[in-house]
């Protein structure tokens, strides 16, 4: 049965955590993605600071986080995946801040994971085309570090998810990482195989696919099985803004930019049947507090609506 979730992002706070899942539990929604990305920002990280949360030992991160598990547990909000915090590696960045990204806080981040009882771990790969020349060289450094943390995955039983991305260069966006289906789909097999276990999936970002133009329906259809989960939201084509779908039309007769029909198709296609997931957390900064929970409410709706055309 198909189920939906929304980012934990400006939702659950760390200081009364069980008031947020309760709110989300409330507008409708069964299952959270844990922003665990808010912990250490790509804003920080692009700039070489380090925030020192991941310094914490297992034990004290476990006890950081019980409150938030004993909140999804109250109310009865699964913690379905998790956003590794990102970039995993930064270019032109010093060896000891690429270093601790890959040897503290990426399987502290597993360890976290594991916690919440979460099977799934999103993971940005290695922005690295543009310098070292092709996507093939780029794709080698993301599979070295991935191979660091698959056998911690595969112990805690854990499925580590790549994502359709987009780079930036000269001013213009192009595809990124994870863009070509084919060759996804070929590296997920042959990890797996070799790992003789689903360590490896899929994470498919409708935002991102709109602004590098990738066909939805082919995309997902060829993905089949292994995807594993969602990052749902909504652009204007030109910027990622993560906003609700439906928002942006390319003309005053309301085509909506986002191919959701295409979308739709797609997941129907593969028999999906797992988590909608809305990563939309801009969003409700975007409207008074007091209408966060008629925002999310709204959100949830969408899920619903989906749903309803994916069993059609």
């Amino acid at each position: 049965m198909v189920q939906i979730g929304v980012q934990t992002k400006n939702v659950v706070m760390d200081e009364r955590p069980k008031e947020g899942f309760a709110m989300l539990s409330a507008a409708g929604f069964s299952c959270a993605d844990f922003s665990l990305n808010g912990y250490l920002l790509n804003t920080d990280l692009y700039e070489e600071r380090v925030n020192g949360f991941f310094d914490k030992s297992r034990q004290e991160l476990e006890e950081f986080f019980l409150p938030h598990k004993q909140g999804a547990r109250s109310a009865n909000i699964t913690i379905n995946q998790m956003h590794m915090p990102y970039p995993i590696y930064v270019p032109k960045g010093k060896k000891e801040l690429n270093e601790y990204l890959q040897k503290e806080m990426a399987p502290k981040s597993l360890e976290i994971c594991a916690f919440f009882g979460c099977k799934h771990l999103v993971v940005h790969g290695f922005k690295l085309a543009h310098f070292l020349g092709s996507e093939e060289a780029e794709w080698m450094e993301t599979e070295r570090f991935l191979h660091s943390v698959l056998p911690l995955a595969k112990e805690m039983g854990i499925t580590i998810c790549i994502e359709n991305l987009y780079d930036g260069i000269g001013g213009h966006l192009i595809e990124g990482p994870c863009c070509n289906v084919k060759k996804a789909v070929e590296r997920i097999d042959r990890i797996n195989e070799a790992y003789h276990s689903e360590v490896l999936g899929f994470c498919f970002d409708t935002g991102h696919a709109n602004l590098t133009g990738l066909d939805f329906k082919e995309f997902l259809t060829t993905l089949g099985h292994r995807l594993k989960v969602l990052h749902i939201h909504d652009n204007d084509g030109i910027s990622d803004l993560h906003q609700i779908p439906f928002t942006f039309a390319k003309t005053r007769e309301n085509q909506s930019s986002t191919n959701w029909d295409g979308f739709l198709r797609g997941l129907k296609a593969i028999k999906f049947d797992k988590v909608l997931s809305f990563e939309t957390a801009p969003v409700l900064t975007a409207f008074p507090e007091k209408m966060k929970p008629q925002v999310l409410a709204f959100i949830a709706g969408i899920g619903r609506y989906f749903c309803s055309e994916m069993e059609k």
